[in-house]
């Protein structure tokens, strides 16, 4: 076998590793993370979460991997629109929410002890690692009103 045809071998068989760990970390993460944070949609005019995109396929063979929902919290006259949204994750995975707002005030996740400004009219959007278990409010800090409530199970 010609040096050039083992590298060849080498890189085929680090590519099909890659594609492996793709589907196997990919398929089961992100659906249950969907699963997860879109349960706490009521109905479709109360919707917390966007339409989630998914990957493509292209003519390189590249495998199309869904890419989760992330909910959105709509804030209207500093309130939530279609109530408090309740958001649950496990321990381990990424805490993921927009909150979108026409008023100006900090988001404050209680617990996680993390604050985010959001102007009047814009979108901040909340990536945490999920560490404490519990069950938590996020808040309007300066109204003083809930807008979600944030699940944390055991692993």
């Amino acid at each position: 076998m010609t040096p050039r045809a083992r590298i060849a071998l080498v890189v085929v068989g680090l590519l099909v590793l890659v594609v492996a760990f793709v589907i196997a970390n990919g398929s089961s993460d992100t659906s249950t993370q969907q699963d997860r944070t879109v349960a706490g949609a009521t109905t479709p005019a109360a919707t917390t979460a966007t339409p989630g995109a998914t990957g493509t396929s292209t003519s390189t063979g590249q495998i199309d991997v869904p890419i989760p929902a992330v909910p959105v919290i709509k804030v209207v006259g500093a309130k939530p629109q279609g109530g408090v949204k309740r958001l649950t994750y496990v321990k381990g995975d990424t805490i993921r929410f927009t909150v979108q707002s026409d008023t100006a005030d900090e988001i404050h996740v209680h617990g996680y002890d993390v604050h985010k400004d959001v102007a009047a009219g814009g979108k901040v959007t909340f990536s945490i690692p999920a560490t404490i278990e519990g069950l938590f409010v996020v808040e309007l800090e300066r109204h003083a009103t809930q807008i979600a409530e944030l699940e944390v199970d055991p692993s």
